[in-house]
């Protein structure tokens, strides 16, 4: 039972492995194929798409390729139907002479998944070579006296053939002295050896002939032949004898051509000819003696060229020594190769991507890397490393593949091409390196905006600047590349005063330059804030913004205006004429001149100067203010009316003026300020134009006066006639108009009783169209005085009132003077005045 169990378990590890590998060389994507050798170039070996499972687009389209080991390719993938063919004649023989199964292995890569299959070739052999010997005339020497039985090795016949086809059996003829003994070797090769089956006789014949055949085993079969000459001696007693039956030596695989590998000696007790000795070798394979010589006199085996153990590693040589009279003896030698740290490793990119975008994940596969070194042992383990840091890393993948992946998220911007260098380096003493540069581009992935120059932008512009001034360059980079790179720009929407901001400016879209596309003017518009957007051309589109300042620079383009006297003074006579009394003292104001610019700062400062004056010292004009005062007192030479020109200058550069025309009047009464006034009038008249307009409207305007005063007058008589009648119809004592003094009614000097009884109070300003006059409490009552006493009779019109009348001395002036206020100022005038002012306010 507990056998059982145990032939139980064996059996179930074994079909465990089985399993397993299976799994592994399913995992692996191993497949196995098998085709004789010597076909025609593009022989079927394997549907290859079919049994991996790949559509044929994908084949042509993901650049599927076949690698093989070694330095020729003997297979190619078909595109069109995915087949696996033969890429030249294959020649067993030739790729495994000392291998009995020949397995070709090789490697389909799929570039766009970087994904590798393992393929398993095997050539399988067919009869293409026939059995031969190395030598086909051969020359045994034999005594006559050697015993029957006797045996004597032969060359063995060469066929690179495997299985059934190689060498299979031997036959001799020729001769009934001689038969064939075909023994086995330690490997199970065969090794003929002639037998003596009867006693030689040198007298009856000196020399046999015999042939040996060498057949193998195809279909049809093939032969080889060699032709033997055994020569009868006489008799020789001692044979020779090799000092080891089998000589075993190791050499490094460095060895210098030319030194002796080992040496053999063998010994012959007789003398003389028969005592004499020859080395040769009687068994060596075709690669031994491309690699070995040996001496036939001194037994010296040398080497002929370099060993190398990746090529062999062991030597089998059958040595022969053999005397005069034919007797021989044979020695085994057997050379090993020792390893030696002669080869570095070789890096073989089998697969590589050459650009990867920057947004690739960590551990995206870049390339697919063979790393071999063909020393053994320690001498042949490589360990793999990646130069400097770079954000890639090596995975092993299987068996001698590595796989450089991605170790972390890719930046074009700070680097735009990798040269990965993959450094191999073996674990011999030195130890031997060697490197593969694996090159990447990164390609671009729209991450970034683009970035101003400048976080604002300020800039300054004068007015009345020309349509399509350049006002300012805005810069933009972005740190991507190509198509995302391509930076453009354009102005954020806006409305300045109603309009939208592209009207009054403009950026261009690949320069950045931002234009004004009108003639800005600092008055209506001082300042300009708007908005440039920096868009790429990427997908999805980035941007970004930056606020500019545009700043309207003042120009003096505006030069000042004067508002008062307005300018339409000179179209009438009386109009903007300045009142001035000759009895002003000096510093009086007249008037004053007001003025304005559009224009800002130091342009818009005003300064006043008398440019030109009827009389040159008797007026001036504050330089700031613009009043207009009397310089000093009026003299009874001066003019009665003066014309002041006024220049009103700003500070610009350069500077601009305007003009303001004063006229002034000096008068005392009315009668002289009428005149002055109809003078000016007929000097303000166009030549050949006749004055009679202006007389007309100032003879009207007097007309009208006197008819209004007239009316008066009645009114006045209406009312003393009505009192006269009712003190007619009253009783005489009543005394109903008695106490109202005379002054009150109309009596022959009526315009002094007018003037006495509508007294006021004038108040002018520097204009005199904003005067306003303010009447006396006591002069301007809507009854009438208390009356008098009875026994006080009122005079009538024209009487005098001897007792109640003042005397002529005592009685208030005709012309009582009135406060006259001018610009702050309190001036006294006669009446007379106001009554003018009156009529030029109407």
């Amino acid at each position: 039972m507990p056998a059982a169990w145990r032939r139980w378990g064996r059996r179930q590890r074994v079909l465990l492995w089985a399993v397993l590998l299976a799994a592994w060389e399913a995992a692996w994507g191993q497949l196995r194929y098998s085709v004789p050798e010597e076909m025609p170039k593009g022989s079927f070996v394997g549907d290859v798409a079919k049994d991996l499972g790949l559509q044929l687009p994908e084949i042509s389209d993901r650049g599927v390729r076949v690698v093989s080991e070694g330095r020729r390719q003997y297979f190619a993938l078909h595109g069109k139907t995915g087949h696996l063919v033969t890429a030249e004649r294959i020649d067993r023989e030739q790729l495994c002479r000392l291998v009995e199964k020949c397995v070709l292995r090789i490697e389909l890569i799929v570039e766009g998944q970087m994904q590798v299959y393992r393929i398993e070739v095997e050539i399988t052999d067919i009869n293409d070579n026939a059995p031969s010997f190395k030598e086909v005339e051969l020359e045994e020497r034999m005594s006559e006296t050697t015993a029957p039985g006797s045996r004597f090795p032969l060359p063995d016949a060469h066929d690179p053939d495997s299985g059934r086809n190689s060498l299979q059996s031997y036959e001799l003829s020729g001769d009934e002295h001689f038969s064939l003994a075909v023994q086995a070797g330690p490997g199970g090769d065969q090794r003929p050896e002639l037998v003596l089956a009867n006693a030689l006789d040198r007298e009856e014949a000196a020399f046999h002939e015999l042939v040996l055949r060498a057949m193998d085993g195809g279909d049809p079969a093939r032969t080889g032949t060699a032709r033997i000459r055994v020569t009868v001696l006489d008799a020789n007693d001692n044979a020779p004898m090799f000092s080891q039956a089998e000589y075993t030596v190791r050499v490094p695989e460095d060895v210098p051509v030319g030194s002796v590998v080992v040496t053999v000696t063998a010994k012959d007790n007789d003398e003389g000819l028969n005592g004499h000795m020859k080395y040769s070798l009687k068994k060596v394979s075709d690669m031994a003696s491309d690699f070995f010589r040996l001496d036939s006199e001194t037994g010296a085996i040398s080497l002929l060229r370099s060993l190398d153990f990746e090529e062999g590693t062991s030597y089998e040589l059958e040595v022969q020594a053999r005397d005069g009279g034919g007797l021989f003896d044979t020695a085994q030698v057997t050379i090993t190769v020792t390893d030696k740290n002669d080869n570095a490793p070789v890096i073989s990119v089998r697969s590589a991507l050459s650009e990867i975008s920057e947004d690739a994940a960590s551990g995206t596969v870049v390339a697919l890397l063979h790393v071999q070194d063909r020393d053994s042992g320690p001498n042949g383990e490589v360990r793999c490393t990646l130069e400097g840091d770079v954000p890639f890393r090596l995975e092993k993948s299987f068996d001698e593949y590595y796989r450089v992946v991605t170790a972390r998220e890719l930046d074009r911007e700070q680097v735009s091409e990798y040269n990965v260098t993959v450094r191999a380096a073996d674990g011999g003493s030195p130890s031997l390196q060697s490197s593969a540069v694996v090159a990447l581009r990164v390609l671009d992935v729209n991450d970034n905006a683009p970035v101003f120059a400048e976080e604002r932008y300020s800039a300054r512009l004068a007015e009345n600047n020309a349509a399509g001034a350049l006002v300012l360059t805005v810069r933009a980079t972005d740190a991507d590349w190509g198509q995302n790179a391509r930076v453009r720009y354009r102005l954020a929407e806006g409305r300045v005063r109603g309009a939208p901001l592209s009207s009054y400016v403009s950026v261009q879209a690949e320069t950045g330059a931002l234009y004004a596309l009108r003639s800005l003017d600092y008055e209506q518009l001082r300042e300009l804030q708007l908005c440039v957007r920096a868009e790429d051309g990427g997908a999805p589109v980035l941007s970004s913004n930056v606020s500019v300042r545009l700043q309207i620079v003042d120009e003096n383009d505006n030069a000042p205006q004067v508002l008062y006297p307005p300018a339409a003074a000179a179209a009438a006579a009386w109009s903007g004429v300045e009142l001035a009394p000759r009895r002003s003292g000096a510093g009086a104001l007249v008037a004053k001149v007001v003025a304005v610019d559009a224009d800002a700062g130091q342009n818009a400062w005003l300064s006043y100067e008398l440019a030109k004056a009827t009389e040159p010292g008797l007026f001036r004009v504050g330089l700031h203010s613009g009043e207009v005062r009397t310089a000093r007192s009026p003299l009874a030479r001066d003019a009665a009316r003066h014309s002041l020109v006024v220049l009103v200058r700003d500070h610009g550069r350069p500077a601009l003026s305007a003009t303001a025309t004063l006229s002034v009047v000096l008068a005392e009464s009315v009668a002289e300020l009428l005149a002055e006034l109809g003078s000016a009038a007929h000097e303000a008249a166009a030549p050949g134009e006749p004055a009679a307009s202006l007389t007309r409207w100032l003879v009207l305007a007097v007309a009208a006066v006197s008819c209004l005063f007239v009316a008066f007058l009645l009114l006045l008589l209406a009312l003393r006639l009505r009192r006269c009648h009712r003190q007619q119809l009253l009783p005489p004592d009543s005394g109903a108009s008695r106490g109202v003094p005379v002054s009150h009614f109309v009596g022959i000097d009526g315009v002094r009783a007018f003037l006495q009884s509508y007294s006021h109070d004038v108040s002018l300003t520097a204009d005199s169209r904003k005067s306003h006059l303010r009447f006396s409490a006591a002069s301007c009552c809507d009854t009438l005085p208390a009356r008098p006493p009875p026994d006080e009779p009122a005079p009538l019109l024209g009487d005098e009132d001897p007792a109640g009348a003042l005397p002529l001395d005592s009685a208030p002036p005709s012309n009582p003077p009135v406060p006259y206020h001018n610009g702050g100022e309190q001036t006294t005038v006669p009446p007379f005045w106001v009554c003018m002012q009156c009529i030029i306010i109407s």
